[in-house]
């Protein structure tokens, strides 16, 4: 019987004396691509923590492969789930090149070093992320975007079937965010595992095949994004008045926010925005929930 690679029971999660979930429990599809949404602080960074073994529980237990994260060694959970934290710092004046092949540790022991199997995942991955131009460059020298994509790499170079990723768009312009997305999807399509905090709504629409909505350290809904995403959904958990209209290009559901001024009120518009005219809209504009 087919069993779910990842899944958590009852965690209470917390930072020192405060709490930001209690009695939470979620499972992982295998297989999917799984999206985490929400507004910000409502503990969606912190479950992924939980899930990845960054954060113990105070209460409650995750299972990676059949068995207590907690009683895995860090090698063994580092061979079977790929993390890219929130705010990765690299080793000082290490290079591109280095950064990338530190992924390659799990697969490493006192008998098996370095391998041909080992370059040619690091290739891999710096040539999936573009940043093999930049292989000689030290990390601390790259800009923001540079800099996402080197730690997207290096968590790449892993091949673990599963992959965390705690807002792997930061820093990227709207071309390089649907480019990494794109082979976020791609991998997903392959067969691995995905795990994502995303902030951009219409982004975890349009990619994800299972979303996870949060507020206030629990989860408000889940399932596929067409089932999830109303305008009820948006209202309750953002505080956002919005409508919910088709992707014009994928056909998943698309959030445009009313806002204070809506087009209907404004000079020139009297009439409102009609049919024809709301699926003009261009498919990625995105919400950006920050």
């Amino acid at each position: 019987m087919k069993t779910d690679r990842l899944h958590a029971r009852d965690l209470t999660l917390r930072y020192e004396e405060r709490t930001i979930s209690r009695n939470l429990s979620v499972t992982i599809p295998d297989g999917s691509f799984t999206v985490i949404v929400g507004p910000n602080a409502c503990g969606k960074s912190t479950l992924l923590r939980a899930l990845s073994r960054l954060l113990l529980p105070a209460h409650g237990s995750v299972i990676l492969d059949g068995k207590a994260i907690s009683a895995r060694s860090s090698k063994d959970v580092a061979r079977r789930l790929g993390l890219l934290p929130q705010s990765a710092i690299a080793p000082e004046g290490i290079t591109v090149a280095d950064l990338v092949a530190r992924g390659r540790y799990p697969h490493q022991s006192f008998l098996r070093q370095w391998s041909l199997e080992d370059e040619a995942a690091v290739t891999a991955a710096m040539a999936a992320t573009h940043v093999t131009d930049l292989s000689d460059r030290l990390v601390d020298e790259l800009s923001g975007g540079q800099h996402q994509r080197v730690w997207i790499a290096m968590v790449l170079a892993q091949e673990t079937p599963l992959l965390l990723l705690d807002e792997p768009t930061t820093f990227l312009d709207i071309a390089h965010q649907i480019e990494m997305l794109d082979l976020l999807a791609d991998l997903n399509a392959g067969g691995r595992t995905i795990v994502a905090v995303l902030h951009d709504l219409n982004h975890a629409c349009r990619y994800a095949s299972h979303l996870i909505a949060m507020k206030d350290g629990g989860i408000v809904a889940k399932g596929p994004p067409q089932d999830v995403v109303t305008q009820q959904l948006v209202q309750a958990v953002f505080g956002l008045a919005s409508i919910v209209i088709d992707d014009p290009v994928s056909g998943t559901p698309m959030v445009v926010p009313k806002g204070r001024r809506n087009s209907a009120s404004r000079p020139g518009n009297e009439t409102g925005m009609g049919e024809t005219e709301r699926f003009a809209i261009p498919a990625d504009i995105g919400m950006t929930l920050r």
